[in-house]
């Protein structure tokens, strides 16, 4: 059955773009060039989790309403490590979150992805690995991070959090790299990427490790949940939506739990304090990184609380390494989770709800074209997010022509 709607994409998910303010490489007319009507952003200048002042806030809104475009998405209100890890300073940073929350929702910006990794955020071990395309894509490989763990970093206790064969292939790799190539590996996993609240060297990443000692997944979860039990009453007073994003890559690093990687953790995390306030972001290529996570599922076991989507898709190796891929060739069934993203969204819009739009992004993308020698974010030029939203809109579209949402 054919849409009746004359716009093919008036039902579809709201299009955005991550955009990391005016030092960005991409600027906001090539965000309007790329098609996308909302901006996913931040305060990338206040990242040391303290409150984002309102003036400062309001002057980011202009900034991208000036460019004809709509601020939709808040990414990321920072975690600031003591929250992480519990203590006499996380109440006081746990305030700041919710009063930086507070401020964006009197300016109209209702929904917060954040997440909740320690230490390292987001990480890969590799920023241009090749692809059949000639194009270049970010890479997680689990044998060079265990090289760095065990024999560069000699984090202690390291070796027992890996299988034997895995600690073999790691000193190999570890004693076949020159100090470039430790200098690249090393940069890479704890210098900090794009999003990431704070960027290490290897004395200070050895001393916040030491700061977690003690810390297992049940202490970790209690010190997610004393957050949530906080800072969830205060977004439902100010009509605000939290929307964590799972640890990426989905698994411990460094010894240290994890706690936002699995289905169970999810459910979790969401039962703990349960309020429409307290949702998911619903990252693919997080997610896709572990073969368990079964994606369609978790679609529907939590689509109501899915308050946002970054749309990705990995290619995984045994060992837990993967490549980010095309959007639309990976281990992830992109159609069937749009399909199911597109249902909800339906649901919602036939209940009556005012905010039934839900915001995707097109997470990450190649290196392609003249990309490739130009200063970018990893992950965050503009040709290979282009690509995937083009792709992506495309799926939209037919699946809009064939009568889903």
């Amino acid at each position: 059955m054919h849409s009746t709607s004359t716009n093919p994409l008036a039902q579809s998910l709201e299009q955005t773009w991550r955009w990391y303010g005016p030092s960005d490489p991409v600027t906001l007319a090539d965000v309007r060039q790329a098609g996308a009507t909302g901006v996913v952003t931040a305060l990338h200048e206040t990242y040391d989790g303290e409150a984002w002042a309102s003036d400062n806030i309001a002057q980011r809104k202009r900034e991208v309403e000036e460019a004809g475009l709509t601020w939709s998405v808040v990414e990321s209100i920072p975690i600031h490590p003591s929250i992480n890890r519990g203590g006499d300073e996380a109440a006081y940073f746990t305030d700041a979150f919710a009063t930086s929350m507070e401020r964006l929702a009197e300016q109209g910006m209702e929904t917060n992805c954040y997440n909740f990794m320690p230490i390292v955020d987001w990480t890969r071990t590799e920023l241009r690995y090749p692809v059949a395309s000639g194009g270049l894509a970010l890479r997680f490989d689990a044998i060079a991070f265990a090289a760095y763990d065990v024999f560069l970093l000699e984090r202690p206790g390291a070796a027992s959090d890996y299988a034997p064969d895995v600690l073999e292939q790691a000193e190999t790799r570890a004693k076949a790299m020159d100090g470039d190539a430790v200098r690249e590996l090393e940069t890479t996993i704890i210098a900090g990427l794009p999003g990431s609240e704070l960027s290490h060297d290897r004395a200070s990443i050895r001393a916040q490790i030491e700061l977690f000692a003690g810390v297992d997944h049940a202490t970790m979860f209690g010190h997610y949940k004393r957050f949530l039990e906080t800072v969830v009453p205060r977004a439902e007073a100010c009509g605000a939506r939290l929307c964590v994003h799972p640890d990426d890559p989905p698994r411990s690093l460094f010894g240290i739990p994890r706690v936002v990687s699995t289905q169970a953790d999810y459910a979790a995390l969401l039962d703990a304090v349960p309020s429409p306030a307290n949702g998911m972001t619903f990252c693919t290529g997080s997610l896709g990184a572990r073969p368990d996570n079964d994606l369609p599922a978790m679609v529907e076991a939590f689509a109501d609380r899915i308050h946002f989507v970054h749309l990705r898709n990995v290619k995984r190796d045994p060992d837990g390494s993967f490549y980010e891929s095309d959007h639309l060739d990976g281990d992830v069934d992109m159609v069937a989770v749009i399909a199911l993203l597109l249902a909800e969204q339906k649901r919602r819009r036939d209940n009556g709800r005012a905010d039934w739009q839900i915001p995707m992004r097109p997470d990450h993308g190649h290196l392609l074209l003249d990309d490739i020698s130009k200063q970018t974010n990893p992950g965050y030029s503009a040709i290979g997010r282009l690509k995937g939203l083009a792709e992506l809109r495309g799926v939209m579209t037919a699946l809009e022509a064939l009568g889903h949402g």
